[in-house]
């Protein structure tokens, strides 16, 4: 699967949210300052290109949706990110980020719980 750059994720994020919509909406729910209708429109052709977002046909114009998750997405990028800085290991990628974040015994005992509960659901 292909790395979003930020413009393109940021599209995506839209969309997943939305879960679908024409440019305008896109643009309707962007901060300013907000891009012009043509640079959205050429990201949602990239997107397009790259496998992510599909469409269809409404009235004169398209509705755009996303055809990858953003689980899918975030999940790819989670193994791409532990395998090229830490050496594919899950538990380094915990330690940087438990150091980073000062983070504290309780904090991961809680993680673990909520990891726990949700392989027993």
């Amino acid at each position: 699967m292909k790395q979003l750059t930020k413009a393109e994720e940021e599209i995506m994020q839209l969309l997943w949210q939305l879960s679908e919509a024409n440019v305008n909406a896109l643009i309707e729910e962007m901060k300013e300052p907000k891009p012009a209708y043509n640079t959205v429109s050429t990201i949602i052709r990239i997107l397009e290109n790259k496998g992510f977002v599909s469409h269809r046909k409404k009235g004169k114009g398209y509705i755009y949706f996303p055809i990858i998750s953003k689980e899918e997405y975030s999940g790819q990028s989670l193994n791409k990110l532990m395998n090229g800085y830490f050496n594919g290991s899950f538990s380094n990628l915990v330690s940087f980020f438990v150091k980073k974040n000062d983070m504290s015994v309780n904090d991961l005992q809680e993680i673990l719980k909520n990891i726990d509960n949700e392989e027993k659901e």
